[in-house]
């Protein structure tokens, strides 16, 4: 009987091991985005569906400066694996591949308790339809909590 466990016991763990593990709170809340004042707004829905917004300054000639608001059309968190496209917004959308982790913040109250990396890939669809797109990699940093 020991014999036949063995390999059942190995082959479970070798599969545990290899799984992703999510941060061990729910890791919902603002981050860092491109520039000073812009942020990202995660919200952790339920063990896979997150949903948010992105708020950046318009970059082209009609909005420059004009605070905008990108809502997550979908994402999703898979273990620690993060994965959201934006609706677009003035002919501008995003996609995020990557990860969420604990950062060197030692509480959440602290800035970078977690930290969002990964490629930030933006679409520009110009005037005449063509679409261009540029992908990035970057390091989102959790703003402090307030922790009551």
């Amino acid at each position: 009987m020991f014999f036949r466990a063995v390999p059942l016991v190995l082959v479970v763990s070798s599969l545990l091991s290899q799984q992703t593990t999510a941060p061990a709170a729910n890791p919902s809340g603002m981050y860092t985005f491109l520039k000073d004042g812009e942020f990202l707004q995660l919200t952790v829905e339920d063990a896979r569906n997150v949903t948010g917004f992105i708020s950046r300054y318009g970059d082209s000639d009609g909005d420059r400066g004009t605070f905008l608001n990108q809502f997550l059309k979908q994402g999703k968190l898979e273990g620690n694996k993060l994965t959201f496209v934006t609706d677009t917004v003035h002919a501008v959308r995003f996609e995020f591949s990557g990860s969420i982790s604990r950062g060197p913040g030692k509480t959440p109250a602290e800035e970078a308790y977690y930290i969002v990396q990964g490629t930030l890939t933006d679409y520009r669809t110009s005037a005449d339809e063509k679409t261009a797109s540029n992908s990035r990699q970057v390091a989102f940093k959790s703003f402090p909590q307030d922790v009551k």
